[in-house]
């Protein structure tokens, strides 16, 4: 018979030989886990400095769903942007860029309408796909499988959520560790208040975020420019005063959206009427102008008629199936500072105020017309 000591030293030696492989097993396990959070962290660095480093905030959000849904191999992103004052609409679409071409994007006046729980979300939740809690976020992608819904808060305000979506239904579980995901997230909101901040500044100093026109605070500097050039010159300066016509119709029929549309293309059409020498602004509201520098009454008069015949021209389309007739009135008016004239800014505001006063008798007398001052502002 065998030695029994022979034997338990034997089954010892297999026990320990079993623990040494399931060690082995384990580390081996651990290793390759290692090198996979080692090559996320390292995605994650690459894709957050190409966040930071993005120079517009249309390159941002493109970087936001385009570049990482490549990076983390992801079947869609979706990405919903708190914007209740429609600015960073207007912002994108002012410096040229059609929002058609980022439809992953959603903006929302309310993040909870799209998921009531997501107000509650302080971090990143992982889980299968359910249509009840989930069908609004992903607008048209992938409506099965697993997601990663990453809050992007900032300054105690949620500004947003980035949604990754997986057909598989284990890529996104609970058990998970989320915390590369949560700093993503926060590099995210950074990166989208910085870039619509710069946008902001760009833009607002000097020029109306909407229409891409120069703002108010830009036409007065620009006036008191102008009179005391056209005062050393001993020039006219003739300024327009443009209002657009039944516009709280466009507003209370088809809402501020289309209202924004219609003010964006009439700036437009009124750009394409202007010399390069003309000064255009969004005075405010419905209301435009335009300053000619070494104009004459007659010069006003015909840029007048072309802006208002290139704006009736054509309907202005709301949405895919409805267009509207838009007519605008306009007030023209002139100025000639004499020698003695010093004070510029009040001499600006008299000129702006005269041809406001024709544009009244341009919308008393029927709209969708010209009316010219008689008086010369000196």
């Amino acid at each position: 018979m065998p030695d029994r000591r022979a034997l338990a030293t034997a089954e010892r030696v297999r026990a320990l030989e079993d623990e040494n492989r399931l060690l082995h097993e384990r580390l081996q396990a651990l290793t390759e886990e290692v090198a996979r959070n080692q090559t996320i962290l390292r995605k994650t660095q690459e894709r957050e400095l190409e966040l930071l480093r993005a120079g517009s905030l249309a390159q941002l959000l493109g970087l936001l769903i385009h570049g990482l849904k490549s990076s983390y191999q992801l079947d869609a992103i979706t990405l919903v942007l708190h914007d209740p004052q429609h600015e960073i609409r207007h912002l994108m679409t002012g410096d040229g860029f059609l929002l058609e071409e980022l439809k992953e994007v959603q903006f929302v006046d309310a993040v909870k309408d799209v998921a009531p729980q997501l107000p509650e979300l302080e971090r990143p939740w992982l889980g299968r796909f359910s249509k009840k809690d989930h069908e609004m976020l992903l607008q048209g992608t992938a409506r099965s499988g697993s997601l990663a819904l990453i809050p992007l808060w900032r300054n105690e305000q949620l500004d947003g959520v980035l949604v990754f979506s997986s057909a598989d239904p284990r890529r996104f579980n609970p058990e998970l560790a989320s915390d590369f995901l949560a700093h993503l997230g926060v590099v995210a909101a950074i990166c989208i208040e910085n870039a619509v901040n710069r946008a902001r500044l760009v833009r607002s100093g000097l020029t109306d975020f909407l229409t891409g026109f120069h703002n108010r605070r830009y036409l007065h500097a620009r006036l008191r420019e102008e009179l005391a050039r056209a005062q050393r010159v001993r020039q006219f300066l003739v300024c327009l005063m443009i209002d657009v016509d039944h516009f709280k119709r466009i507003n209370d029929q088809y809402g501020h959206l289309a209202g924004d549309a219609v003010l964006r293309e009439v700036a437009r059409r009124i750009d394409a009427e202007m010399r390069t020498s003309d000064t255009g602004a969004r005075f405010g509201g419905d209301e435009f102008a335009i300053v000619l520098s070494q104009g004459s009454v007659d010069d006003g008069e015909r840029v007048a008629s072309r802006v208002l015949r290139a704006v009736a021209s054509q309907p202005i389309k709301i949405d895919a199936d409805i267009s509207e007739i838009i007519t605008l009135s306009i007030g023209v008016a002139v100025a000639a500072p004499g020698p003695e004239a010093r004070d510029h800014k009040s001499l600006a505001e008299r000129l702006i105020a005269e041809a406001d006063a024709a544009l009244y008798r341009a919308k008393s007398a029927g709209r969708n017309q010209v009316a010219t001052s008689q008086n010369i502002i000196g």
